[in-house]
């Protein structure tokens, strides 16, 4: 499984949103300028975002978009199912009744499980406050 630039952006930009709220909406030239990513680019993955529910957008000139919920309540994993759709690294393990003709017999899809589940695992348990947090210790900025 590789993410693709769509998924990698889309944490940025909601990285870029938590980072920088304060109550006023953010536009997304701003993002874009910050992120140094096409603000055509970013129209596409926040389309995404805002009709999934996870960011809102306030029309006019000093309109933009902002979290819905509160960082916390954003998962890695929600984040890059959305933009990138399954995480599964093999078709078999997409979806529920997804099965290969040699399931029965297939002994590496056990190995594929489990680097499924440990991806799962992963982005499933990473917040976007995690992020941030993870960015503010980078950069000195120490949150009590």
């Amino acid at each position: 499984m590789k993410i693709s630039t769509k998924g990698r952006y889309a944490l940025r930009l909601m990285l870029d949103l938590a980072k920088n709220c304060t109550g006023e909406p953010i536009s997304l030239k701003d993002v874009a300028s910050r992120q140094d990513i096409s603000d055509k680019y970013l129209e596409q993955i926040i389309s995404i975002l805002n009709k999934a529910g996870f960011v809102r957008s306030v029309r006019g000139a000093q309109g933009g978009y902002l979290l819905r919920r509160k960082p916390e309540e954003y998962t890695v994993g929600d984040i890059l199912r959305l933009t990138e759709g399954s995480l599964a690294p093999v078709s078999c393990l997409e979806g529920e009744h997804l099965e290969c003709e040699k399931s029965a017999d297939c002994v590496t899809v056990i190995v594929y499980k489990k680097i499924n589940d440990a991806i799962n695992d992963v982005v499933d348990h990473i917040s976007l406050q995690d992020l941030l947090d993870w960015q503010n210790q980078k950069n000195g900025m120490y949150v009590i």
